[in-house]
């Protein structure tokens, strides 16, 4: 019922930062959490980080746990990943997705998910 459309990927640095945005459209966008997930080249889907509906509390994979930060702007229905320090090994494509209440738990697999958006990190 949420379409997720993402961007802000694209070429950076070793070391330097990258912010990734998720557009979200349909009836509901604010009485969701949401997520970010990562996937690499004959790597299974990673979990990035996810964001209640007030964004009031956040978990972080612990790859990227000091490095990445999610919030989200609900009246702009937009979710953000700032990601900094980045790494080669954070290469992948990102993919935005809404669990199917306000709240997630973890192993919860979302419900809804965008297209992706690539990240490439040179070295």
């Amino acid at each position: 019922q949420v379409q997720l459309v993402e961007s802000g990927g694209g070429l950076v640095q070793a070391g330097g930062s990258l912010r990734l945005s998720c557009a979200a459209s349909g009836r509901t966008f604010s009485g969701y959490a949401m997520c970010w997930f990562r996937q690499a080249p004959g790597n299974e889907r990673e979990f990035v980080a996810a964001i209640t509906w007030s964004g009031a509390s956040t978990r972080y994979g612990d790859s990227v746990k000091g490095r990445f930060t999610i919030s989200r702007d609900n009246v702009k229905n937009t979710v953000y990943l700032q990601m900094n320090s980045l790494k080669p090994e954070d290469m992948a494509v990102y993919y935005c997705a809404a669990y199917s209440g306000k709240d997630y738990y973890i192993g919860q697999i979302p419900g809804n998910w965008g297209q992706g958006t690539q990240v490439t990190v040179s070295s």
